[in-house]
């Protein structure tokens, strides 16, 4: 019995093993060859089954994936500098595409867009891989976008409101505080349950680390991802990074989580998609763009969604960046953008030279969702906030050049500028839904008019502290999203009137 037991034992080991073999066989081995190499492309022959965005190997870690087609080459963008890869040298079809690692474990981390850790934190643990170029959520399994995304910037959120899988655009020129304003988003959500992706394509080093070091000490990094594309990295790196970073976001999203993916900007990744396609022989279009920076951008941002309740009720919201050159929204690439996205938050040069910070243009500015994601006790505070603004703005350029305006309209621009001063909001302070509330029903009703601007602020700074100690169950529902009864309006405005009036005395 014991020989018995033994040899049984040895045949299911032998078995075992027999069953990790690979199958014996003949293998296609498929090699090409690198015809020509430079500036962050290789041009390949002897692959003519090749597919569009295959992923090859050249060998010791180096890859890249086919971009273009053409009858007796490939166009091959590369993923690693081109300095270790000659011409002459073989290339491997691998059947495959490009992939990136996802999972909780990537959460705190910085990566580049192939997931390697650029933090000195070691490895990143992947629960699994997800290819960079993902299909967008079918139609039918969207749901309405009706949550709101507190982004903590008072103009934004009272004046064009974004929802949980809405793509909402941040457009202007260099150096107006776009970065900034997407950074103050993810800044907001620090104490909920929205994971915050944030993904840098060809930005200076300087402004990055700064970027990170906010996120650090201001945020909560634990439940951050970044992702880095350097702009001395090869351009393949930039051109996948925005595509990497959703596929991040999706893991979440798909999971019945909420994520919100900031990308900045859109505008480097066109130059860099314009570069590449034009050094594999794509020929050019407008502005020298190829024709297909439409559908790159929009199969990228359609990703972005609110999925149904049968698929998870998970949402993945988009801010993707661009810049103007001049305040031109009508140049290409922001043309295209905004027809793609769902509303666009336009930085105007003026306002920012001018100190009004955030420089949010209320007349051009738009959220295509609107009311419909906005929290329903900020959405019956804000009343006819916006129309009061642009009026506002309409009187005060008329009369500069005229007499003394009616007591009618001395009213409308004191109310103007109230309203001007509580909109303008210092760098990374973002406000939570308390502080928002409180300061647009102190306005509506009112209670800042004749205080100056450069008071409101420190009126504004112990708001919430004071609500939350005084009326404790105002706060409370507020903080809950709640809409408040005719009494608890009553209660509230008699609060902050009791809060207001001393302050403002005081600092006149």
């Amino acid at each position: 019995m014991p020989d018995t037991d033994q040899a049984a034992n040895w045949l299911a080991s032998a078995r075992s093993s027999l069953t990790d073999i690979a199958a014996v066989g003949p293998q296609t081995d498929r090699t090409g060859r690198v015809e020509d190499i430079g500036d962050g492309i290789a041009l390949i022959s002897g692959l003519p089954d090749a597919k569009l965005d295959e992923l090859l190997s050249f060998g010791n870690g180096r890859y890249g994936f086919v971009h273009g087609l053409e009858e007796d080459s490939i166009g091959c963008i590369l993923l690693n500098n081109e300095g270790t890869i000659e011409a002459g040298d073989a290339v491997q079809g691998t059947s495959g595409v490009v992939s990136v690692p996802v999972g909780p474990g990537l959460l705190g981390r910085v990566v580049d867009p192939l997931g390697r850790p650029l933090d000195g934190k070691g490895p990143v643990e992947a629960e699994t891989w997800f290819p960079v170029e993902r299909p967008a959520p079918a139609i039918i399994d969207r749901e309405l976008v009706t949550e709101p995304v507190q982004t903590g910037t008072l103009a934004i959120d009272t004046l064009f409101p974004i929802g949980r899988g809405q793509r909402e655009l941040i457009v202007g020129d260099r150096a107006t505080g776009k970065t900034t304003i997407a950074v103050d988003a993810i800044l907001a959500q620090k104490s909920n349950d929205m994971i915050c992706v944030y993904v840098a394509i060809g930005q200076k080093t300087s402004s990055v680390q700064r970027v990170i070091e906010t996120i650090r000490t201001r945020g909560n990094p634990d439940r951050c991802i970044i992702v880095v594309a350097r702009p001395a990295e090869a351009p393949g790196l930039c051109w996948i990074a925005p595509f990497a970073a959703m596929s991040m976001a999706e893991y979440f999203r798909d999971r019945g989580q909420h994520a919100l993916l900031v990308i900045d900007d859109l505008s480097k990744h066109a130059a860099t998609h314009r570069e590449v396609s034009l050094l594999t022989g794509r020929p050019p279009g407008r502005e020298a763009y190829p024709g297909d920076i439409f559908y790159v951008h929009a199969r990228l941002l359609e990703r972005a969604a609110k999925l149904s309740a049968a698929k998870g009720g998970g949402s993945l919201t988009a801010l993707p960046v661009a810049e103007t050159e001049a305040g031109n929204l009508s140049a290409y690439i922001p043309t295209n953008l905004i027809s793609i996205t769902d509303g666009q938050i336009v930085l105007n040069r003026t306002l920012f030279d001018q100190g009004q910070k955030p420089a949010v243009d209320v007349g051009v500015s738009v959220s295509r969702v609107g009311g419909a994601a906005q929290s329903p006790i900020l959405r019956s505070s804000v009343g006819t906030l916006r129309l009061d603004y642009a009026q506002f703005i309409e009187l005060e350029a008329f009369t500069r050049f005229g007499g003394l305006p009616d007591t009618h309209v001395r009213q409308q621009l004191a109310r103007g500028a109230c309203i001007r001063a509580i909109l303008r909001q210092g760098p990374h302070a973002p406000l939570d839904l308390l502080q928002e509330v409180a300061l647009v029903t102190a306005s509506q009703n009112g209670l800042l008019d004749g205080v100056a601007a450069k008071n409101i602020r420190t009126i504004q700074s112990g708001l919430g502290d004071y609500l939350r100690s005084n009326a404790p169950e105002i706060s409370t529902a507020i903080e809950s999203g709640g809409v408040l009864s005719a009494e608890q309006k009553e209660r509230f405005v008699a609060c902050l009137r009791q809060y207001v009036e001393p302050r403002a005395s005081a600092a006149s």
